[in-house]
Order: structure tokens, then C-alpha cells, then sequence
């Protein structure tokens, strides 16, 4: 059974659908890619999946727990690193993991283990005692995922995780965030509107539109079913070679980040 399983999801705000039915299944140990424009319901549904919203119908199933019923277990079960910034800028970069460990009430011996372990994975370790207000962008970003694993979870959220940062950073966080799948054996759900991360990460896509769902599958299978020859082909394809005027200017971003992606490969 996948380790996430979400059917028929839907959330609404009053007359606004920002979910619409939305299925899909990660199994564990996937990278899996929620891939839309802006306004497209990504962040929607991660608050879904991640206890901070409830649905207005359909299912969720998280490590076989469901994040209404079973907040707890869920929370248990997940890392998370949001789109907007979550650290204390106030804290150093030890006591903003530490506070996150006492908080999972994780043992005093093995929060400090695991905190040594984690800042050397993304070489913070030599920045332990610097205040984190004085971090460079890539560099918090950093020390959100080492937090955000912590307390060992099964499945680590990643929502626009690379959002704002150089082409250079972002190849970083990547490299950091693929280890991690590896070495740590840990399911990994992101969203993102930069193609180019989509089809360099993941091992499965979901596209994304309005709310809907407009297909799945390996970034391999999708240009396959599109007849194109990369991801940002199979996107317009997908999604509208009209591109709507609310939406040019996240499209154009999205286009251009994806040549970024591949230049740097």
C-alpha cells in the first residue's frame, strides 16, 4: 500500500474550488512532484496532507493514518519544511534543532546524536553556534531539512523548498535532498513550479492545474505521452498552449527556470 494515498480530494473556500478531486499514490521511498503554476492548488493540498487544513471531502491516508482522525500519528510520521521561512532568526542554528527535538520529545542522548549527524549532512556543523539571522538564504534552507528530519520521519514535505534561491543553491539543496532519499530510505513530496526540478528529482509527476489533476507518471512516461522531447514540452502540451494572462509571467518564469535546470546538468 503507498505510504500516501489521497482520493477524491477537494477543498473549498466558500464558492472557490482550490482542490477538486484530486488521486493520486506515493509509494515509499519515491521522490514524488506536485508540478503546477502558482494558484494551482499545490500548497492547498500539502496543508491537507500535513494536518494544517481539512478537506472538504475525499480521503487521506498518511503512513496509513488518517490526517483528520489522527493528527498525532501523521504529525509523527512527517518532516516538513514550508514555503515561507520557519526558523527563529533570534536562536542559533543548534538551538533551533534543539527545540524542535524537545518538542518530539526526543531523547536528550539521541537529539544530540542526531543533531550532529544532521548539521554535518548539510554542513552546517562548523555553524552550530551562529545565530541564524545571519544565514544566507540556501543556508536556512538547509537547516529547515535537517530540522525537519530530526525526529526521523517517514516521509519529508517539501512546499516551493527551493523558492527565491540561485540556480547555484538549488542544485545544492537537490544533491542534499536526493542523499537523503537514499541514505536515509526516506519518501520525499515536493511542490514546485520549476520544471526543470521536477524532471532533474523526481521519479514520479503529477501536473497540476486549477485545482485538477491533469496527469501522472515518470517525467520519462509523460514526454512519452505527450510526444515531446522534455518536461517543459509535455507541460504546455498539457496544460494549454494558450497561456493564460494571470498566468504569462509564472509560465515564462517556470519556461526559463527550466533551461537554467538543464544548462547546469
Amino acid at each position: 500500500m503507498p505510504i500516501i494515498q489521497v482520493e477524491n480530494l477537494s477543498k473549498k473556500f466558500k464558492d472557490f474550488s482550490a482542490v477538486s478531486g484530486v488521486s493520486f499514490g506515493v509509494e515509499a521511498g519515491d521522490i514524488f512532484a506536485f508540478l503546477g503554476p502558482n494558484g494551482a492548488g499545490k500548497t492547498t493540498t500539502i496543508k491537507m496532507l500535513t494536518t494544517l487544513l481539512h478537506p472538504t471531502s475525499g480521503s487521506i491516508l498518511i503512513n496509513n493514518f488518517d490526517p483528520v482522525k489522527n493528527q498525532s500519528e501523521v504529525r509523527n510520521s512527517f518532516g516538513i519544511v514550508f514555503q515561507d521561512p520557519s526558523l527563529d532568526d533570534e536562536l542559533t542554528a543548534y538551538e533551533n534543532m534543539e527545540f524542535h527535538g524537545v518538542l518530539y520529545k526526543i531523547p536528550k542522548d539521541l537529539r544530540e546524536q542526531r543533531i550532529e549527524q544532521l548539521l554535518n549532512f548539510v554542513e552546517l556543523w562548523d555553524r552550530k553556534d551562529d545565530f541564524v539571522k545571519n544565514f544566507s538564504g540556501g543556508m536556512r534552507r538547509r537547516l529547515e531539512i535537517a530540522r525537519g528530519l530530526l525526529h526521523h520521519p517517514k516521509i519529508l514535505f517539501l512546499d516551493e523548498p527551493t523558492l527565491g534561491l540561485d540556480p547555484q543553491t538549488r542544485n545544492h539543496i537537490w544533491d542534499y535532498v536526493k542523499k537523503l532519499n537514499q541514505e536515509e530510505k526516506i519518501t520525499v513530496f515536493f511542490t514546485t513550479h520549476y520544471i526543470g526540478e521536477a524532471e532533474r528529482v523526481a521519479n514520479k509527476v503529477a501536473v497540476i492545474d486549477r485545482g485538477k489533476i491533469i496527469t501522472q507518471g515518470s517525467p520519462q512516461e509523460l514526454k512519452e505521452k505527450t510526444k515531446t522531447q522534455s518536461l517543459e514540452d509535455a507541460f504546455i502540451e498539457l496544460t494549454g498552449k494558450n497561456i493564460r494572462s494571470e498566468e504569462a509571467s509564472t509560465t515564462d518564469h517556470m519556461r526559463k527556470a527550466s533551461r537554467l535546470w538543464r544548462g547546469r546538468r
